[in-house]
């Protein structure tokens, strides 16, 4: 359920904004939403995993709080990340 190394390593890649740059806001929600969308598929043939669940709610709350943290900080980035990653808000 998880994202493999080779996914996490392309993603860090496609949303870094320096060399070596895995903690920036952009990059955690990247990851975060890669991670979202492999248990998204999850659920689809496993209804009642209730456990893994609630670890995809934990995981949308923090994505959803670093991106109203970039938002404060920075809009123009805000609306970057979220065109580039195709949410909705």
């Amino acid at each position: 359920m998880s994202i493999t190394v080779e996914e996490k390593a392309r993603v860090i890649k496609e949303y870094a904004t320096k060399e070596g740059d895995t903690g920036s806001p952009e990059v955690q929600v990247a990851i975060l939403s890669s991670r979202i969308a492999t248990l998204t598929e999850h659920f689809k043939s496993h209804k009642k995993d209730n456990h893994s669940r609630r670890g995809l709610l934990m995981q949308v709350a923090q994505r959803r709080k670093l991106l109203d943290y970039l938002k404060k900080t920075d809009e123009a980035r805000y609306n970057t990340l979220i065109t580039r990653l195709g949410l909705r808000r």
